[in-house]
């Protein structure tokens, strides 16, 4: 049924054979449940009408009758307002939000007796918890909005806590800098290194300054007047957008097309503020916070990270250009 030429409900029935093994009937199961489908009894589900509900319960349909079952995908619209509400009501997501704002109160208490790498490491999984029931929440509340600030809130405690100074978001353009004038210079940026510190600091000795000098600061209102800061508020160098710091000096610089750099990129948001997950990640961040441990100083830790650093940057340069050639 259609209303107004508008198709607003997918009902998807399926059925697999009595006798199936239970490992269709649990596939079936959590391919609905990752689309976010309302059971309305067993075998009925149902979707509000999106491109990619569609394209998911047709990927799903054909599943079940490969593993010998039957599947339909019907095309509904509510015609009355009782029965429209009744079918909302169905995908009303304020117990999943209450049960991540419970679980981001857990990591605030938990987080006083947590190292740096651990807490984080939590906190990542968290924002991608929330992120996977931002795709199933179909009909946004309040809700949503409450856990999305709990969040943010959550996120910036962790960084007041292990990261005291760490720089606010900036807006603005990003100029292009030639390397030349930026020869050994005096660079300074917070102390006890971390994620985008480290990395940037690898980036500005590898590529930038080969014979740079760097200045580890108790508080970034210590940078001496003649140094080059990066990765505090007011550096020369900081957020910028949605750009950590790592990524602003690429972008100065010019180095954004390297490959190499650009997978590096990639690791270093991810750790510092998130997104789009990348597989050395755990792994950078376990050998990063087992050196800062032993590590007796930051000019140390910097020595014992620049071989980290450079394998790294040799693995995403050889992947990308395997990639091209096999492309």
């Amino acid at each position: 049924m259609h209303k107004k030429g508008v198709i607003e409900w997918l009902l998807f029935t399926a059925s697999l054979p009595g006798r199936s093994q239970s490992t269709p009937r649990v596939r079936l199961w959590r391919a609905l449940k990752e689309l976010g489908a309302a059971t309305l009894r067993d075998g009925v589900s149902l979707l509000p009408a999106t491109g990619r509900s569609r394209v998911k319960l047709e990927a799903i349909g054909t599943q079940v009758e490969k593993d010998g079952g039957t599947a339909w995908l019907l095309e509904l619209s509510a015609q009355l307002p009782e029965v429209e509400q009744s079918l909302r009501a169905a995908f009303d997501r304020a117990a999943a939000y209450e049960e991540l704002q419970a679980n981001f109160s857990k990591l605030l208490s938990d987080s006083t007796g947590l190292d740096e790498a651990s807490a984080r490491r939590r906190l990542r999984q968290l924002q991608r918890d929330f992120e996977a029931l931002m795709e199933i929440d179909f009909f946004p509340s309040d809700a949503q909005a409450q856990a999305r600030a709990m969040l943010q809130e959550l996120a910036d405690q962790l960084n007041r806590r292990y990261s005291p100074r760490e720089p606010a978001e900036t807006t603005g353009q990003i100029a292009r800098l030639e390397s030349p004038e930026y020869r050994a210079r005096l660079w300074a940026t917070r102390r006890h290194l971390w994620v985008d510190r480290v990395a940037s600091a690898w980036l500005i000795r590898r590529f930038i300054d080969p014979d740079a000098r760097f200045q580890w600061l108790e508080r970034p209102e210590d940078c001496p007047d003649e140094a080059l800061g990066f990765d505090f508020d007011g550096a020369a160098f900081t957020h910028v957008g949605e750009r950590v710091s790592f990524e602003v000096l690429l972008a100065s610089f010019g180095f954004e097309t390297d490959p190499g750099l650009a997978g590096l990129a990639q690791l270093v948001h991810f750790l510092d503020v998130g997104g789009p997950a990348v597989p050395e990640a755990a792994g950078f961040e376990a050998v990063l916070a087992g050196l800062r441990d032993t590590a007796p100083d930051d000019d140390a830790l910097l020595v014992a990270m620049t071989p980290v650093l450079d394998g790294l940057y040799q693995r995403y340069s050889t992947a990308a250009k395997q990639a091209s050639l096999s492309g």
